[in-house]
């Protein structure tokens, strides 16, 4: 495993022992390419990983898993190690596993919390794939090509390494867990160590419901999905309706192909945009008892799932149009307020289930609110929208137009 090999170390305000680590694996693995990804520091972290020797990319603070992914598409091709940046010992005889995935168990324990997270990870894992781990939080793991294929880009935050157990074992491919005398910084029973451990297991749980990756390649967890649990008041339907649109999204974030767009879809012909653009309908007509408000509600969500381009836009237009409907909507905007700092810091994406569900919130005040002509104006607008998105992207739009184009990047991490 040890030919071909690449180092990928994520680090975020590691000026204290970057350096260290940096030079220790650089003495044992001198023929190997290492690439520190740099999370944001707000210390002299990536000058000190680049005068050691390592190739740093300096990156937004994003989380572990978003900087490991971005640093393993940088990589050349072949074989990974993944290091922590606290990293006291030799991690070499991980590369000398014949195994696809091998992980490092550590000899010795210090420190540390209840164990809450490792458990909870662990019974993730076994519930997931069947596979009993011992260290399902270990950061020091030797990939394969194959089980590099199998697990990037990996999931978001802390919780990159459970999802990867699992994506490497349900792949069918040779997992190991190697006990070495390695050592690490503890966390501690402190504030800060336990906000760590928090942290750690929301994006453990996180990491192993449905995942999707963004425009940038990142795999993130479908957030937006919890619109569908969001309590609702307003007109009769809504409550039936938009979860069951949600549903609809959701199925098509798993298993959609490369296909975008309505004609893209009808010419490939089975397909989940096929499915949406059939069922969305349906569940509209169905729970409205009105082929206008059906209309209503379906072009709703797809027309806020066009805005779904780029983080937060959906969310604003969404919060926007809300503050005009007011009524119903107000509990839906109450999730996009608390989604949007993790959607526009890519920590979390709203995804087909997200931005479709919203689109549906929308669409059943609406048809609370309007009848007759200007129930028929709105729905003639919205096809208007949804016809230029086919020709046209909406985004691009937003982004030619100076005034949404500034409120469009507001809050949003560069590229």
């Amino acid at each position: 495993m040890a030919e071909g090999l690449t180092i990928l170390v994520a680090a975020r305000d590691e000026a204290e022992r970057i350096a260290g680590t940096v030079e220790k694996l650089r003495a044992a693995f001198p023929a190997a390419e290492l690439i520190v990804a740099d999370d944001g520091s707000r210390d002299a972290t990536a000058a000190l990983a680049e005068a050691a020797g390592a190739r740093v990319l300096r990156l937004p603070a994003r989380g572990k898993g978003q900087a490991l992914s971005l640093a393993e598409r940088a990589a050349r091709p072949g074989s990974l190690l993944l290091c922590d940046a606290d990293l006291e010992g030799d991690p070499a005889p991980l590369t000398e596993v014949d195994a696809d995935l091998a992980i490092a168990a550590f000899r010795k324990h210090r420190g540390g919390g209840f164990g809450i997270a490792k458990r909870a990870a662990r019974a993730l894992i076994l519930a997931r794939c069947c596979y009993a781990a011992r260290e399902p939080l270990s950061g020091q793991r030797a990939l394969s090509r194959r089980a590099r294929a199998a697990c990037f880009p990996v999931a978001a935050g802390f919780g990159c390494e459970t999802r990867m157990t699992i994506d490497a074992v349900r792949a069918g491919l040779s997992v190991v867990e190697v006990e070495l005398p390695l050592d690490h910084r503890a966390s501690g029973r402190t504030l800060s160590g336990f906000g760590h451990r928090g942290r750690q297991l929301l994006d453990t749980f996180l990491a192993c419901g449905p995942l999707a990756v963004n425009h940038r390649g990142l795999r993130l967890p479908l957030a937006g999905a919890l619109v569908a649990l969001t309590p609702r008041s307003g007109p009769r339907g809504a409550a039936l309706g938009v979860p069951a649109i949600a549903a609809i999204g959701l199925l098509d974030d798993l298993r959609s192909g490369r296909e975008r767009g309505l004609r893209a879809h009808l010419r490939a012909g089975r397909t989940t945009g096929v499915a949406k653009l059939i069922l969305i309908p349906l569940v509209g007509l169905a729970t409205t008892r009105s082929p206008s408000g059906g209309a209503l509600v379906a072009l709703t969500a797809h027309v806020v799932n066009l805005l779904d381009t780029k983080p937060g836009r959906a969310l604003k237009s969404f919060m926007a149009a809300a503050l005009v409907l007011g009524g119903g909507t107000r509990r839906a905007a109450g999730l996009a307020i608390l989604l949007a700092p993790y959607d526009l810091r890519e920590m979390v994406m709203l995804g087909d289930a997200g931005s479709n569900a919203l689109g549906a919130v929308l669409g059943y005040e609406s048809v609370g609110k309007l009848a007759g002509r200007g129930r028929l104006t709105v729905v003639a607008a919205l096809c208007g929208l949804s016809i230029l998105g086919e020709y046209r992207s909406l985004g691009a739009v937003i982004e030619t137009t100076p005034g949404l184009r500034a409120l469009d990047r507001f809050g949003r991490q560069p590229a």
